[in-house]
């Protein structure tokens, strides 16, 4: 535990907040100890980051309007990008997990780590207030704020979905022409975009790069990969 706390850059009083924000929910079911694992300060997390994210992009782009700035948030908080912040701090070697969910992947699965990420922001938030997690989360988020700062035009569903894939594995997703219809002046395609064997998603357009896009957008939406033990 000292060295998370090193690498968050802050030292627990209550050590037990630290034990029960790091306490996956089939530990306690395992344990018998229903009551104690990190799903309320998981709840908590998420607030407390959006907050601090919602502060500091609203003094980043004081010309953006309230649907622009809540498109660049959903960007930071997405459960994709939340599981990179946990894998920054090696997170998943800390989270204390029942034998079974270990046995199929849970110490790297997305949502997992996700949900221990927001609750150690919860846990820091009531042991230190909002300055320490405020400060916290500046740190971790540093880098993905520049590169919002950077770039804060949303990309394009293909090339968004290709860098959340590949954060996880060095796999490229593969679009695949499941039908064509209609006379050759007005085509329609039907497109899925599969990764790792599985479908994450399905689209129609005139072309197929309009409906690679739609494929790629409710591949996006979805987020079957949460799920994946990779």
């Amino acid at each position: 535990m000292e060295a998370l706390e090193e690498v968050v850059g802050y030292k627990f009083t209550n050590s037990l907040l630290l034990a029960e924000a790091l306490t996956h929910p089939s530990l306690a079911y395992e344990t018998q100890k229903p009551r104690f694992d990190n799903q309320r300060l998981e709840f908590l997390g998420d607030a407390v980051i959006q907050l601090v994210l919602t502060e500091m992009l609203y003094e980043m782009f004081p010309g953006f309007n309230e649907g622009r700035l809540t498109k660049l948030r959903a960007r930071l908080v997405s459960g994709q990008a939340l599981y990179g912040f946990a894998k920054s701090i090696k997170l998943g070697e800390y989270v204390m997990m029942g034998k079974g969910e270990e046995a199929t992947g849970g110490r790297e699965r997305v949502s997992t780590l996700a949900d221990a990420f927001e609750s150690l922001m919860g846990a820091l938030y009531l042991d230190g207030g909002l300055k320490e997690a405020r400060r916290a989360i500046k740190t971790i988020f540093s880098d993905a704020i520049q590169q919002v700062a950077e770039s804060p035009e949303e990309k394009n569903p293909k090339g968004q979905l290709q860098e959340v894939l590949q954060a996880i594995a060095q796999e490229s997703p593969v679009y695949v022409v499941i039908k064509e219809s209609g006379p050759d002046h007005q085509k329609s395609f039907y497109v899925c975009v599969v990764w790792k064997d599985i479908e994450l998603g399905c689209g129609e357009g005139h072309s197929k790069k309009d409906a690679e896009i739609n494929a790629a957008r409710e591949a996006l939406e979805k987020q079957l990969w949460n799920d994946i033990a990779i």
